[in-house]
């Protein structure tokens, strides 16, 4: 064989050879969404899909493709148990080849997913669950978290609530969530008193007896006293707590977080109670905030809710990390990509903080206005806790 042979022979072996790398840039980027679609969970873990799915278009354009690479979104229902979770997100990482996936919906299904995390090497991005744990003893680097934790909330709560005098009953989820929000509130707590803590289980349809051990703690109580309530699913303490009417009979005062808008339709009857929460729409003042809630009214003719944003930001953080990786989605470019990297929410700026991969973000002091125009109590602004307001600490080993 000549020479004038082995040049086109040449030419074609270098062809093959850069296939691969082109077919790879021009593939999917599978993104599996695994969220508690039924269950006492389900409307958050609707809202959380309706977020991200809005975040991505938002975020590409409308074009759902980073660097010529489709956005492929796999959504899958964990019911809310922890064994069907963490079942799903193996089969998304080994059976639907994702590349990385979002969620879940409760806390006590995050704890069971984190290994699975760590097993395949890939990345979980959690997005709501709020358990202190998951990013904190029960952490690796493979799980990032968009959605505050437990110590945000009770840190923004005890901008309102911990003060001198206050006396504390706590109220909460029987499960991760609930009790890792109490241990938070309690190391977050330096003046006020808490003196009872009440753990009912979700899904709880009679709250009577629980609030009743409450009432015996706390009514005899010297100083101002407060029922504190952490509570996720439906149904919600609240309507319960407003019917004994505990501040009339007993002078004890609700004091809450956010909530989602059907939930906070009970704060109509607590007018000046005041709390912290992680989202409301009236609230943040930026242009994709502004954009998500004109998008939500158009689709659904209502505002977005409380998860909405949620996962709305998960979006934001998913297609800001692939556009710095020009849309490689190598796990451990991705990891030193997130690590420390800002990203633009609908409640404005948010980073990854490197020691623990948890977004560090601002909270809202909140006081409950009740406004006709609205079926819900409206939680107006008081004052933006910014991330640098709050000190959260870092619970994990690394």
């Amino acid at each position: 064989m000549n020479r004038r042979h082995l040049i086109p022979t040449a030419l074609a072996l270098a062809a093959c050879l850069a296939m691969p790398a082109a077919f790879a840039q021009g593939k999917d980027v599978k993104i599996a969404i695994i969220a508690s679609k039924t269950g006492p969970l389900e409307a958050y873990a609707k809202q959380t899909i309706v977020g991200f799915n809005m975040g991505l278009e938002y975020a590409t354009g409308g074009t759902m493709t980073v660097a010529g690479r489709k956005l492929v979104v796999i959504e899958k229902d964990d019911q809310g148990k922890p064994d069907v979770g963490k079942s799903l997100l193996a089969a998304a990482y080994a059976d639907d080849k994702v590349d990385l996936a979002i969620g879940p919906t409760a806390s006590p299904v995050a704890l069971a997913m984190l290994p699975v995390a760590e097993e395949y090497k890939k990345i979980l991005l959690v997005e709501p669950a709020v358990a202190d744990s998951i990013t904190g003893d029960k952490w690796n680097k493979y799980i990032f978290r968009t959605g505050r934790n437990s110590s945000q909330d009770a840190a923004a709560n005890a901008v309102a609530l911990d003060q001198p005098g206050n006396v504390i009953a706590m109220l909460a989820n029987d499960n991760a969530f609930g009790r890792d929000g109490v241990k938070a509130a309690k190391d977050f707590t330096k003046k006020a008193k808490i003196v009872h803590e009440e753990y009912l289980p979700v899904g709880t349809t009679d709250f009577t007896a629980g609030l009743l051990r409450i009432v015996d703690k706390l009514k005899d109580q010297p100083g101002t006293k407060y029922i504190s309530v952490g509570w996720a699913g439906a149904p919600t303490p609240f309507a319960k707590i407003a019917e004994l009417d505990l501040e009339k009979r007993y002078g004890i005062k609700l004091a809450t977080g956010g909530n989602i808008l059907p939930a906070m339709v009970a704060y109509k009857n607590f007018p000046g109670m005041e709390g912290a929460l992680y989202y409301y729409f009236g609230i943040p003042k930026n242009p994709i905030n502004d954009a998500m809630v004109a998008e939500h009214y158009k689709q659904f003719k209502t505002p977005p809710d409380f998860f909405t944003a949620g996962g709305f930001s998960a979006a934001m953080a998913v297609v800001t990390a692939l556009k710095k990786t020009n849309g490689d989605t190598n796990t451990e470019k991705l990891i030193s990509t997130m690590e420390g990297m800002s990203f633009d929410t609908p409640k404005g700026k948010m980073t990854f903080r490197k020691e623990d991969h948890q977004a560090m973000q601002s909270m809202y002091h909140f006081k409950i206005k009740v406004d006709p125009a609205f079926a819900w109590g409206v939680p107006e602004l008081v004052r933006e806790i910014k991330p640098e307001d709050l000190a959260i600490p870092i619970r994990n080993k690394r």
